[in-house]
């Protein structure tokens, strides 16, 4: 099954010709579904961080008992950093 035709396109890919911080999460998810960590890890190299930041966030949701506010923060301050320096690794 060939999921490429499936995806969103980058919307700043298409307007302005430049890839966005996200670029190549999809193909990194579905790399990682495959089990092919290492091709995931150089396609969206802050794949394994953004998906521990959304595991928290939906855990933040689904148990009300707990506050996660201080590992939201941590997590998406460090999720920010891998996606800035994956952008630079990936282009330069």
């Amino acid at each position: 099954m060939n999921l490429d035709k499936y995806m969103f396109p980058c919307l700043s890919k298409t307007l302005f010709g430049v890839e966005c911080l996200g670029c190549g999460f999809q193909r990194g998810f579905l790399l990682l579904l495959q089990g092919d960590f290492d091709a995931a890890f150089k396609m969206y190299p802050a794949i394994f961080t953004s998906l521990l930041f959304l595991g928290i966030i939906s855990l933040n949701y689904l148990d009300k008992r707990n506050n996660y506010q201080r590992y939201i923060i941590g997590i998406g301050i460090l999720n920010g950093i891998f996606m800035i320096v994956g952008y630079f690794y990936k282009h330069y």
